[in-house]
């Protein structure tokens, strides 16, 4: 009975600091989000994704993600994942994480994520549909920071995770936590059913909504 009353209370929590930034929003406030993050990550020199990072890149998801508590907590939040393609980025694929936890906490805190996936196998692991455990199913690291840092040499992980955190808690760390693909939000944004394999392969045709993240991703 205990685990299911303090779900109850965390989705209390969560609804009522952040409705805006959970799993019910229609997919192109993340995309325009992810515009948002991306500009802010790049706007702070010394903590800039370096550009050879983002030039390597196999791929990109971009998260927002809410921690709120008092006395119990929890998380959960949405974004896109991107790919790069033969003939440029993919479309963005809807994506979202959420957990609870335990412990004397009061606050909440958002934290914007921007995951650089390093090899296709950390793209593909996106793409199958199902659950991503980062730490688990691919390895996670913190990436290199600042546009001088020296990022010539190979990835020491599949994916780099990079975060800036505004709120009352420590931060936010998405090491073993899952991203789930969110197809009801991909079906709506796309107009018919799409499988992310398919949008991240480059398959599906980019939607306009998507016009100013794909202009901010052809930068790298």
């Amino acid at each position: 009975m205990k685990p299911v009353v303090s779900l109850t209370l965390v989705t209390a929590l969560l609804g009522t600091f952040g409705s805006s930034i959970v799993c019910a929003k229609g997919l192109q406030d993340d995309v325009n989000q992810a515009v948002t993050v991306l500009e802010r990550f790049q706007d702070l020199p010394e903590k800039a994704i370096p550009r050879q990072v983002l030039g390597d890149a196999r791929g990109l998801a971009i998260l927002t993600v809410l921690k709120a508590g008092f006395i119990l907590s929890g998380r959960g939040g949405s974004g896109v994942v991107v790919a790069r393609t033969s003939s440029g980025w993919s479309g963005p694929s809807g994506i979202a994480t959420g957990g609870a936890g335990f412990g004397f906490q009061i606050g909440a805190e958002v934290t914007e994520f921007v995951i650089v996936l390093n090899t296709d196998e950390a793209v593909q692991a996106f793409a199958k549909g199902g659950n991503v455990v980062l730490g688990a199913d691919v390895s996670a690291a913190a990436g290199p920071l600042g546009r001088t840092a020296e990022a010539g040499v190979m990835p020491v992980a599949a994916v780099y995770t990079y975060s800036r955190s505004q709120g009352l808690f420590a931060g936010v760390s998405l090491e073993g936590s899952v991203i789930v693909t969110r197809d009801e939000a991909n079906t709506e944004y796309y107009g018919r059913p799409v499988t992310p394999d398919r949008i991240l392969a480059g398959a599906v045709k980019v939607p306009k909504g998507a016009g100013r993240l794909e202009r901010i991703l052809n930068k790298y």
